[in-house]
Order: structure tokens, then C-alpha cells, then sequence
């Protein structure tokens, strides 16, 4: 059977397997000439600072706008490769990242390929929350591939 994806979600949180994931991402989507959104999802309890206190409004603009500036080199980055500037979008969004990018992100813009790192935190945090690879995985409703290799499929060091 051959699948032709058309509309990849690659999301990425600046690790090295998320950029690992978003270079094979700009390859399958040139190969389906299909559509590539790359999605960060800034997790909302980082928000609260410490005791307690909510961060204030200018460090979350901040932290938005460096997102956006990440994603911007990201799509900058495939398009010097060859990519097609209007087949890729980027976002940038607030919540859990796991339900964001199995569910919420995937209903609203009808991805049907989920293309992810496979763990972009380390070990005590994947240890006490999970890996989000992991729950998206378990939990979207598209088809998912867990990036362990580099573009030329030599192991992500």
C-alpha cells in the first residue's frame, strides 16, 4: 500500500531529535509535494514561577517571541535546502504540549502524518511526566513516525 501524506506535522522544541525530525519532515514533504506545519508548543506550567507567582506578561511575549524567531530559522533553513516557502507553516502555541499536538493542533488543520523526535527532554523529566513521543503515539489519530535517525538514517549522537 502507498501513502501519500499531504499535510505533515513535524513539532519541535529545539533538541537535537526534534531538528532531526524537522529535516526528514522537509524531505517527506517534498517528496508527497505536500504541506509541513512545524509546531512548538510552549507548556503552560512553565508559566508559573517561583512560589507559586505567575511569570509576568513581557517574560511570556518574550518567551513567544523567541519561539517564533526559532521556527522562522527553521523554515528559513528548508527553503536554502530547496523547500517551497509556501508549503510550510509555522505555529506557535500555549497548553500541554502532549494533548496539543495529538489532538487539538491535528483536529483543527487535518494533519495526517505526525513526524516527532523521539525525546526532546531529559531523563528525570520524561521520568516523572512521561515522554511526549511517547503519548502521542499512543493517542493521535494519524499516523506517526518517531525520527531516531539523521537525514542520511546514521544515529542521532
Amino acid at each position: 500500500m502507498e501513502q501519500d501524506y499531504e499535510k505533515i506535522l513535524v513539532p519541535v522544541d529545539g533538541s537535537k531529535e526534534a531538528e532531526m525530525a524537522f529535516r526528514k519532515s522537509v524531505k517527506v514533504a517534498q517528496m508527497n509535494k505536500g504541506h509541513l506545519d512545524v509546531l512548538t508548543v510552549l507548556d503552560t506550567k512553565q508559566f508559573i514561577g517561583l512560589h507559586g507567582g505567575m511569570l509576568n506578561g513581557d517574560v511570556i511575549y518574550q518567551l513567544s517571541e523567541d519561539a517564533q524567531k526559532y521556527l522562522n530559522e527553521l523554515k528559513d533553513e528548508a527553503v536554502a535546502n530547496g523547500a517551497n516557502a509556501d508549503n510550510i507553516d509555522i505555529h506557535v502555541r500555549f497548553g500541554e504540549p502532549k494533548t496539543v499536538i495529538s489532538q487539538e493542533f491535528v483536529e483543527e488543520y487535518k494533519n495526517d502524518l505526525i513526524m516527532i523526535g523521539s525525546t526532546g527532554m531529559n531523563a528525570v523529566t520524561r521520568l516523572l511526566v512521561g515522554s511526549v513521543s511517547e503519548y502521542v503515539t499512543r493517542n493521535a489519530r494519524t499516523d506517526v513516525i518517531i525520527v531516531r535517525t539523521t537525514t542520511d538514517n546514521s544515529a542521532i549522537k
